[in-house]
């Protein structure tokens, strides 16, 4: 009897090992598929203002009922890993295993997924670390700043199979997929116009001034923090204050613009503009900044095969005047789609009288709401875990679970990178940026776009 059972198990486990080699997985691989019980770990890449104040309390929001746990930070500089160990072991009521670095952090073998808040210019780099060691990733905007970074990092997602999560968060909002599904069914017509303007009067934005005067090059690991970038002396400006100096962020682009841009991909189907011009500068805020504190970008959208068809995005940014609250403007012949109103009405569209000049037909949308709820944009970065950011992080932790791809999948961050790496250029040059689907690069006057 006893060789029987040896045998019927050891047939099951060859039976076993033939189904995996189907489906290209080895035996040790399918022990690490997450199953519907099993708690999925999760280990934080940067403990960030922005991953404490929003993305924390968002996954706070689900991690019981999803069975999810944090068990370990990894952050170059001692005072954030200490404070992200100390913080986390508070609210998890555990120890948190603190790295010094991430190469440390996927040493460890109980880490099935990671959050990565880092610096602008590092989140494709540190989600290409993910992907080599096997884990899940929920990558923060913009996901890439050069076209190199955004290259390599998609196809190391795309060869890893790992669910990635970019930290897109309208795409999880009622009201934003309430907007692509009116659109998508023809209800709305088709696109002529889009205005996206991201307004602010703050000197403080960006400005990290009493962690300046604190931090210390000892305490952390200023050559790490480069990554690819060019080597440059110790500047605790340029880490800490990263969005105002290219090429560690490009700004307005990549910080604003690129939620903003992602919707237009989104709700017309298209991957990228076919063209920027844009101009820029330092209107106001004259404190050593590199990015600027003004911009204005103008695209043109539409099929590459068919120039004649498309339509035209304005994007405009001050920091020196507003109120911060971002506007969202989609324009047809029938009227306008108003995402922070979130409402559909015939403003603007082709009324009777001018119709019948021309022996036309009127085209007026109807008087409608979205969605029925109130919902607001959180606009800035620390939102607290507002219900976007909460519904967007949510998709990611049941897509661990279901091997489903999320909302907010690699295409949607690679896809509004060329956007953003298209609008620095243009802004940086002076000229018309394109991109070149055949090289994947980003071209000003024919020539690739780098530094």
């Amino acid at each position: 009897m006893t060789n029987r059972r040896n045998f019927i198990r050891q047939s099951i486990k060859a039976g076993a090992g033939v189904y995996l080699g189907t489906m290209g997985l080895s035996a040790a691989s399918y022990a690490r598929i997450i199953g519907s019980n099993d708690r999925v770990n999760v280990g934080v890449v940067g403990y960030s203002d922005r991953f404490r104040q929003s993305l924390l309390p968002s996954f706070l929001n689900h991690y019981k009922e999803l069975n999810f746990d944090m068990v370990a930070v990894s952050d170059i500089w001692k005072r954030r890993r200490e404070e992200g160990a100390s913080q986390l072991k508070e609210r998890f009521g555990h120890d948190i295993k603190a790295c010094v670095n991430n190469e440390e952090l996927y040493t460890l073998k109980n880490i099935d997924a990671v959050i990565i808040s880092t610096a602008d210019f590092q989140h494709a780099l540190h989600t290409i670390e993910a992907m080599k060691a096997g884990k899940d990733a929920y990558t923060e905007k913009p996901f890439a700043e050069t076209m190199d970074d955004n290259n390599a990092a998609l196809a190391a997602v795309k060869q890893a199979g790992k669910i990635v999560q970019i930290g897109s968060q309208r795409r999880s909002g009622p009201n934003y997929k309430a907007a692509a599904k009116f659109i998508g069914e023809g209800k709305f017509g088709p696109i002529t116009m889009v205005e996206l303007t991201w307004n602010v009067n703050q000197p403080g934005r960006w400005r990290r001034p009493d962690l300046v005067a604190a931090i210390r090059e000892q305490d952390t690991d200023w050559k790490r923090f480069l990554l690819n970038r060019p080597y440059e002396a110790w500047d605790p400006r340029k880490y800490l204050e990263y969005r105002l100096f290219w090429p560690y962020s490009s700004g307005m682009p990549g910080q604003w613009m690129s939620h903003q841009i992602d919707t237009v991909h989104w709700f017309s189907g298209l991957a990228h503009p076919r063209s920027v011009v844009a101009n820029g500068g330092i209107y106001m805020w004259k404190d050593g900044r590199t990015n600027w504190d003004t911009t204005t970008a103008v695209f043109d959208y539409g099929p590459e095969n068919d120039a004649a068809s498309g339509f035209q995005v304005i994007f405009s940014s001050r920091m020196h005047n507003g109120d911060e609250r971002p506007a969202e403007l989609y324009f047809s012949n029938g009227g306008e789609l108003n995402l922070i109103t979130n409402k559909v009405s015939p403003a603007g569209g082709l009324r009777k009288n001018h119709a019948d000049a021309m022996k036309m037909q009127p085209n007026l949308l109807p008087e409608m709401d979205l969605v029925a709820e109130k919902i607001e944009v959180a606009a800035s970065a620390n939102t607290g875990g507002d219900p976007l950011t909460s519904a967007h992080m949510r998709n990611w932790m049941e897509c661990i679970r279901s091997r489903k791809q999320p909302n907010a999948p690699v295409e949607a961050g690679y896809n509004h990178s060329i956007a953003t790496i298209m609008t620095n250029a243009a802004v940086r040059t002076g000229g018309k940026a394109v991109f070149d689907s055949k090289t994947k690069q980003v071209l000003v006057d024919g020539k690739v776009f780098k530094y």
